[in-house]
């Protein structure tokens, strides 16, 4: 975990043209950096420096077209934390750790249930974007883990802060992920990987090139007993299997010194058991009558319950790529479909929530996307681009419920109401913006974007300036500053007044049946500034502080009995803090430590009113209240060392650790008033530690066994008590783990 916050606040810039090469030094260094990094204009390739070049191997063509797509997408003035796929290695689990548990060694990343969406960045619950070799991945629907795989990973970074105006739509962080490439790679590996909970994951890799072709394939499977948190405190939960099937091609083919087409496919598959908790009674209607008053069983064991929720998500990339003198660019088109399927237990859900809910949602989504850039002369770059996306969202629900008095009892038999819904987003963006390097140590990057999202249920555009300065006093420190104003679609799922109108007189009935507002588009103003010192060559520190300032400010949450999240926004939303970062590296020994302060809140929830208890919109109408999944204090601390015992083997041993304060929940004051997320469940560490021995066999051939234990002390943490606003149930993190495996490569 070298260099963990190494900050860099201006680009990726100069990395080298192979990344071979680059992947040998970090060997060489004890391979484990995990970096934070604010990058500030290396040397602005001169006017003669052409990425246009002739006659070159496909080594080098490849290496001299990734620099330059690096030059295209820039993350000028951000806050970058950069690992890559040696550095994930040293992380608890490797590259068979789920993507999130990896985002969540960055500073500001807080940690939250599968359910919640598994982790959130600086104070927000989702508003990330995915791109995968600067493309952007359309979004699908929230479930359960993402789709991604570390299997594919080069190198990885999560790009926070003021971003610079390429970055629009979600833009609480950037998850840009660089993928492994046949060019740099040739052969691969296959691995078994497995322990407690029942986990038997195999996956493979493969990698090489033909001609002018390079390739990348990985795929895996993974069956265990905990694919979402326990609801229980207890060591093993009951009824949480889950099978997940998950592959990623990557074909690269070089037209000629200056131009490539790629193409990206990926698919995953994956169906989850509903965790249970024992020892429910039956459920009470608010009239106070049990739900099974007119029908149903006199008892059910809510062991036995059988929920389930299958994901689906498939999506493809084709890219063009072209560097001509100083001018280089990007064109891509493509595609996504996503589903998610929750199946009720249809006796047992009726008998404890007097509501059972099949609901399927699916997705589909397709656009174009176009970046470039061009050295005008040796102070300014010009960068501009556009984006084109349309989404169709479709719902088909079956729920049943029972017919209610005034008061809310059951007074018949259960009868199903289909409810199906199908709405549109269209998302435009185009922008420009200036490198403007005004001295040797300071540049500025400004510039702006246009976008507008026009939907079924909502029609909004805005102009966002953008602006950062970095600046550079000596080798050794780097400041930053910089504002950006956001413009946020909300998710394309809405439920119109008129659907939440069919569950009137029903045990499905809202307490809210008027005003209720769809949706609408979040806008804020983002303040961000920073310094990264280094200290010694060996030690490095950083502080970034943030302010952000919203309207129609968007959150999510679980209402009712379905794991599927729900949008909706509060009037005002406030979010500011401070991330502390701080890395030492020597050798093979390598250690960092990051600690984050945060604040999220909002007031008044302004759509999707039908959602909330009647006093708690009253309250929060002129009340700010802390959002969920706010948590004050924040840290990821780790250490690794590697031991080259020989030319022909090695051995890398980790620890690491999380901590969190706590996230919100109700509180209840002592006059008996409930505040909505006025309180939080207690503070929470997990210790990790690990080992993996490599032995070199002939030739390229290798072989590796890896041994990793997941909260070594076996630690009972609550992340989620049931409590809160969009909380439906309770959610402990992971006991202790015993894992390991045995990889070949080849």
């Amino acid at each position: 975990m070298k260099k963990f916050a190494e900050k860099k606040y201006v680009k990726k810039q100069n990395r080298g043209v192979y990344l071979a090469v680059i992947s040998s030094v970090a060997l060489s260094c004890g391979g484990t950096a995990l970096s934070q990094t604010n990058s500030v204009p290396a040397a602005s390739m001169a006017s003669g420096s052409s990425t246009n070049i002739t006659d070159l191997g496909n080594l080098t063509v490849v290496g001299q077209l990734d620099q330059a797509r690096n030059q295209i997408l820039p993350d000028l003035g951000a806050s970058a934390y950069t690992i890559n796929k040696d550095q994930i290695a040293a992380l608890s689990q490797g590259g068979n750790a789920p993507m999130s548990d990896i985002i969540l060694r960055a500073p500001g990343v807080v940690q939250d249930n599968e359910a919640s969406g598994n982790l959130h960045v600086r104070g927000e619950h989702a508003n990330l974007q995915y791109r995968i070799n600067g493309v952007l991945l359309p979004e699908g629907i929230s479930g359960f883990g993402l789709e991604l795989s570390p299997h594919f990973i080069e190198s990885m970074q999560l790009v926070t802060g003021s971003l610079p105006a390429e970055y629009g739509f979600r833009t609480a962080g950037v998850v840009d992920i660089t993928t492994k490439s046949g060019a740099f790679e040739n052969g691969g590996d296959v691995e078994m990987y497995g322990g407690s909970y029942n986990t038997i994951n195999p996956s493979f890799e493969a990698a090489g090139s033909q001609g002018n072709l390079n390739y990348f394939v990985d795929g895996s499977y993974n069956n265990n007993d905990l694919g979402i948190e326990n609801p229980t405190s207890a060591a093993t939960a009951i009824h949480d299997n889950t099978q997940q099937y998950k592959t990623f091609a990557y074909f690269s083919y070089i037209l000629d010194d200056t131009s490539r087409v790629s193409v990206m496919l990926s698919a995953s598959y994956a169906n989850f058991e509903i965790p249970n908790t024992p020892g429910l009674p039956v459920g009470t209607a608010p009239g106070g009558n049990a739900w099974n008053s007119t029908q149903g069983p006199t008892t059910f064991d809510s062991s036995n319950l059988n929920e389930q929720q299958l994901e689906q998500n498939y999506y493809g990339v084709v890219t063009y790529q072209k560097t001509a003198g100083n001018l280089n660019y990007q064109a891509s088109a493509f595609g996504r479909n996503s589903s998610v399927n929750f199946t009720p237990d249809p006796t047992g859900d009726l008998y404890f929530n007097g509501v059972a809910s099949d609901v399927s949602k699916n997705i589909y989504s397709g656009g174009l996307q176009a970046d470039a850039s061009s050295e005008i002369n040796p102070q300014h770059t010009l960068r501009g681009g556009l984006l084109a996306l349309l989404e169709n969202e479709s719902q088909d629900t079956t729920t049943t419920v029972f017919p209610v008095d005034g008061a809310g009892n059951p007074t018949g038999p259960a009868f199903p109401i289909t409810a199906n819904n199908a709405n549109y987003g269209v998302f435009g963006g185009i922008y420009l913006q200036d490198e403007w390097k005004i001295t040797d140590q300071l540049t500025a990057n400004y510039g702006g974007r246009f976008d507008f999202f026009n939907s079924s249920f909502d029609h909004e555009n805005q102009f966002s300036p953008r602006a950062n300065l970095i600046y550079k006093p000596t080798d050794w420190t780097t400041l930053h500053a910089g504002y950006a104003r956001y413009f946020t679609p909300p998710p394309v799922e809405n439920t119109s007044a008129a659907t939440v109108n069919q569950f009137d007189g029903t045990s499905n009935a809202s307490s809210i049946t008027n005003g209720i507002s769809g949706t609408r588009c979040e806008r804020a103003d983002y303040f961000d500034a920073g310094i990264s010192q280094k200290i010694t060559k060996h030690l490095q520190v950083g502080v970034d502080g943030y302010y952000k300032y919203a309207k129609q400010q968007l959150d999510d949450g679980l209402f009712g009995q379905t794991l599927i999240l729900q949008p909706f926004n509060y009037s005002r939303g406030k979010i500011y803090g401070l991330e502390f970062t701080s890395s030492y590296t020597d050798g093979g020994f390598s250690a960092y430590a990051n600690f984050a302060y945060s604040v999220a809140q909002g007031e008044n929830w302004s759509s999707s009113q039908y959602l909330f208890d009647p006093a708690d919109l009253a309250y929060v109408k002129n009340n700010w209240i802390y959002l969920d999944h706010d948590q004050e204090l924040t840290g990821s601390f780790g250490t690794s060392y590697l031991f080259n015992e020989s030319d022909r083997a090695s051995t890398l041993v980790y620890l690491d650790a999380l901590y969190g304060s706590g996230l919100r929940t109700d509180e209840t004051t002592s006059s008996g008033q409930t505040i909505p997320n006025g309180g939080t469940v207690s503070p929470y560490y997990s210790i990790n530690c690990g080992v993996e021995q490599n032995f070199k066999l002939h030739g390229s051939q290798m072989l590796k066994a890896r041994f990793d234990i997941v909260n070594l002390t076996d630690n009972s943490y609550e992340l989620r008590d049931g409590s809160g606003v969009g909380v439906n149930a309770a959610s402990y993190g992971a006991r202790i783990g015993f894992f390991g495996s045995m990889t070949y490569v080849f």
